[in-house]
């Protein structure tokens, strides 16, 4: 799969989960409000995901890309520990924060071991 035909899929993914070029908030300008630190987090991943070099390779491409998209939902998982107060949600962002890490682990030493 060449850059240009993996951008689009990555464009088509975005535009189907709500998002544009703008960003994933853009859809939600109240994301963006300084104290809204969920949108932050959202707005550091996105930037991110598309600051991340694509290979056209699947596997490289899929560990590269998911490792900030992870490290968004630990940085929310925070932010909803920090900030929430409903103690299902809470246990949810633990969980997040702990299966996410280890993911994050996996990917990054799958990476190293294939050199990529």
């Amino acid at each position: 799969m060449n850059r240009h035909h993996w951008n689009r899929v990555m464009a088509t993914g975005f535009c189907l989960a709500g998002l544009n070029a703008s960003g994933p908030t853009a859809a939600h300008p109240e994301m963006v409000h300084p104290d809204n630190p969920l949108g932050q987090t959202m707005e550091q991943m996105h930037r991110t995901m598309t600051e991340t070099p694509i290979s056209g390779d699947p596997d490289r491409d899929f560990a590269a890309l998911m490792v900030p998209h992870h490290q968004g939902a630990i940085d929310m998982a925070r932010v909803q520990l920090l900030h929430g107060k409903d103690p299902v949600l809470r246990r949810l962002a633990q969980e997040i924060i702990i299966e996410q890490q280890a993911e994050i682990e996996l990917m990054r030493l799958w990476s190293a071991k294939t050199g990529h």
